[in-house]
């Protein structure tokens, strides 16, 4: 099947990592283990059938710890949709789908090069995100 979007750009749109001192950094260590990552895409229609998705990573500790830190990537992809394109479905596809997994490889580097460079260098992310089964599943 042939691509229905052509990627024009991406970039780093939001980069952040949060630990507030060295007590929580230790605290941390121990304990990044539990955190947990999440995804989050978002898109936004611009003009001449252009349309910017964003998605978000954000790896955080979801206990009530206090001392916690947080990392969260925005990565941007701006793609031109095929003018044959006309179905809500089939844009939906290419929004929450199509885009991510062809960028996935990008922002999982980017990513974990913000987590390694803020002292975690040990860390993976062992489970690759399949697109193509969470688009099913939103749908089922």
């Amino acid at each position: 099947m042939t691509e229905k979007f052509k990627i024009l750009a991406n970039y780093i749109k939001d980069l952040s990592s949060e630990t507030a001192n060295v007590e929580t950094y230790l605290f941390v260590k121990e304990n990044i283990s539990k955190y947990h990552l999440d995804i989050d895409i978002t898109s936004k229609a611009l003009k001449n059938k252009l349309i910017e998705v964003n998605t978000t990573l954000k790896f955080q500790d979801k206990d009530a710890n206090e001392k916690k830190s947080y990392y969260e990537i925005v990565y941007a992809t701006i793609i031109k949709v095929d003018d044959d394109v006309k179905d809500k479905k089939d844009l939906e596809k290419i929004i929450l789908c199509d885009v991510p997994t062809k960028i996935y490889p990008k922002l999982e580097t980017s990513f974990l090069n913000l987590v390694h460079n803020s002292g975690h260098p040990d860390i993976k992310l062992e489970k690759k995100i399949d697109f193509e089964k969470l688009f099913k599943e939103r749908f089922n």
